[in-house]
């Protein structure tokens, strides 16, 4: 057996359906796939162009964000300790109007990018403006993805008619449909407030006949109920059903306000869920009912949003967040375990998206989309239980090593497509601006 690249010295977290953890194993990569997942001792190094040492780390999947709006990272900090409300409207909608470009999308978007590689993504879902410039930056910095094109009932940032804005969505599927194996275009209906009845449907039904997911933030606040217009009787996810925009490639972001009746909706329609927790905690949008989701069977995969109502992309940091914060939620330390959470940050979340048959495990056959974490630093010592460190005591900067495709985008902490310093430097221009 030959490997264009083989990991050794490591203990491999596998995340297949045993959530088999293998101490001293070995993964083996040829052709941007896994060729082998097992004990050291079942393959020889000179089986190899080339050894990668783990050091005594740790080799997981890489984890997948099932939420972003990746040039956002444009307004980190813009607008803090706000109403959901009075943050979109007064603050962040007047900086996308006046500051969103083709360029400066792509520039936020490439910072995103470096921020996701350096804390450990290999998979992000997106959904934005300027959607176009969004993928030429993924692309460049060779992540997976899912790319949605915004769309929205008023004059957005690339879509000054909102008459137009269904055909820009399905203009932006054809040209990225076929491009890349690592892009996936998408549609990204902002919100059923935002969105005519006639809007969402028209949106699903380009993404039906392309075959993509459609992407739509619903039941995120709790008076999303009046902002739609609906009679008492009728929640946004009942609203949404009965448009026919839910099923199995419907992804709905946030899904906070929602009952046992919605999660029943949700379940029998198998949409996918991506859960925001410090974003909902730093806009008090609320506590997502994941425990009940969970148990319904419902996919539900991890997102931090964008980096304004944040304000990182760190998917370690969300790891913990959601772990604790459902517990005290629910005054239960035993609910969403270590080994939930990584699921919900690995292949719970690539099936949430679509993605599952191709990440979010190490399994033989996939891509090698994957990490490996340096446990060599006093806050990850000593290592009883590595499911519990990975979700309590990591964090994002522990990432050594990060692999898309079979191809290193991060070695040694240090990013090898993309030149960090000269993205934060056309940031740091742009952001002079918006502070003028």
């Amino acid at each position: 057996m030959q490997f264009e690249t083989l990991m050794i010295n490591g203990t491999v977290i596998t995340v297949n359906a045993d959530f088999d953890i293998i101490e001293n194993g070995a993964v083996g990569v040829s052709g941007g796939r896994i060729d082998y997942v097992g004990p050291v001792s079942g393959v020889s190094v000179g089986d190899a162009a080339r050894v990668l040492d783990a050091e005594g780390g740790l080799i997981m999947p890489g984890l997948v964000n099932t939420h972003t709006h990746l040039p956002m990272s444009l307004f980190r900090g813009l607008a803090d300790d706000l109403d959901l409300d009075k943050w979109l409207n007064n603050h962040i909608f007047a900086a996308e109007k006046n500051h969103l470009s083709p360029e400066t999308a792509k520039s936020g978007a490439l910072l995103s990018c470096a921020e996701m590689l350096l804390s450990g993504t290999t998979t992000c879902c997106d959904g934005y403006f300027f959607e176009d410039a969004v993928a030429e930056a993924v692309e460049q910095a060779g992540l997976r993805a899912v790319l949605g094109q915004g769309i929205i009932d008023f004059p957005a940032p690339g879509v000054p008619d909102p008459k137009k804005n269904i055909e820009h969505a399905g203009d932006f599927i054809k040209k990225w449909k076929n491009r890349s194996t690592l892009i996936t275009p998408s549609v990204f209906c902002h919100s059923p407030y935002t969105c005519s009845d006639t809007t969402l449907i028209r949106a699903k039904e380009i993404a039906k006949r392309e075959g993509v997911l459609f992407q739509v933030h619903l039941a995120e606040t709790r008076n999303e109920h009046d902002l739609i217009g609906l009679s008492k009787d009728i929640t946004p996810v009942a609203y949404m059903d009965g448009l026919g925009v839910l099923d199995e490639k419907t992804l709905a972001v946030h899904a906070i306000w929602v009952n046992a009746a919605d999660i029943e909706i949700l379940a029998n329609r198998q949409v996918g869920i991506s859960h925001n927790p410090e974003s909902n905690m730093k806009l008090a949008s609320g506590i997502a009912p994941v425990h009940e989701m969970l148990a319904a069977g419902l996919a539900v995969g991890l997102g931090t949003d964008g980096n304004a109502s944040n304000n990182n992309l760190d998917m370690f940091s969300e790891m913990g967040t959601v772990a604790k914060l459902h517990k005290v939620v629910r005054h239960d330390p035993t609910v969403i375990d270590a080994k939930c959470v990584i699921r919900m940050a690995t292949i719970e979340g690539a099936r949430a998206i679509g993605l599952s048959e191709v990440t979010g495990s190490l399994e033989t056959g996939k891509f090698a989309d994957l990490i490996v974490i340096d446990t060599r630093k006093p806050h990850l010592f000593p290592l009883y239980h590595p499911q519990s460190h990975i979700v309590y005591s990591a964090r994002g900067a522990d990432v050594r090593h990060l692999m898309v495709a079979g191809n290193f985008l991060v070695e040694d902490s240090r990013l090898t497509k993309l030149d960090v310093n000269e993205i934060m430097d056309n940031v740091n221009a742009i952001a002079a601006r918006i502070r003028r």
